[in-house]
């Protein structure tokens, strides 16, 4: 996991990223003269020795959109029961709604037939502990602001509601009757549903 941290040390601040370890199922011991890369690509071949085309399009079984945080502690489909294509999952800092998730979301409805949205915040996410000052340390270090918005939150819950809205009242959006936010405690694995009207 990777945290970005103002240095103080100089006449310039600067943006400095500490890396965190953590032990998973898949840590190896650090190879030199292979990066981690290469170990997903040799993973892959052994995925492909064993894969056989399961026949499906690109409609999700289910008819369901899954938008999440990239959170590494949130596997999906384990945690909702959920196999090969049976829905579409949207992952981004936070599970925010933005306009991009729109664009997905738009694009999973209108062509490939989702009528069900499911949101999917969490505790400790790592939005919690920004602000949006971080797009002007990012200025500072690089000489050019972004042009997105960090989406920095202080209570969860109430993020939730706030991109359950975005797609409640998004004009491209005709399927909004099924709804839902959730936030996944990441110590439990439980689901936690959001009430939209707080």
């Amino acid at each position: 996991m990777t945290f970005f941290v103002q240095s103080h040390s100089g006449p310039h601040p600067r943006l400095t990223s500490t890396v965190i370890g953590m032990s998973t199922s898949a840590h190896l011991p650090a190879e030199p003269d292979r990066t981690v890369t290469d170990r997903l690509v040799e993973a892959n071949h052994h995925y492909a020795a064993g894969f056989s085309d399961p026949g499906m399009d690109a409609r999700p079984v289910l008819r369901v959109a899954v938008v999440a945080c990239m959170d590494a502690r949130l596997d999906l489909h384990d945690a909702l029961g959920l196999s090969l294509g049976d829905c579409h999952t949207i992952r981004n800092a936070g599970g925010v709604v933005t306009d991009d998730v729109i664009r997905s979301l738009t694009i999973s409805q209108r062509a490939l037939g989702t009528r069900s949205v499911v949101l999917i915040h969490h505790t400790g996410c790592g939005l919690e502990t920004l602000t949006e000052e971080f797009r002007h340390e990012l200025e500072m270090e690089v000489g050019q602001r972004p042009a997105w918005a960090v989406e920095a939150f202080r209570d969860v819950d109430q993020d939730v509601r706030q991109s359950m809205r975005r797609i409640l009242t998004s004009p491209f959006l005709p399927h909004t009757d099924d709804v839902r936010g959730f936030v996944f405690d990441v110590k439990s694995g439980l689901l936690r549903e959001i009430d939209p009207a707080g």
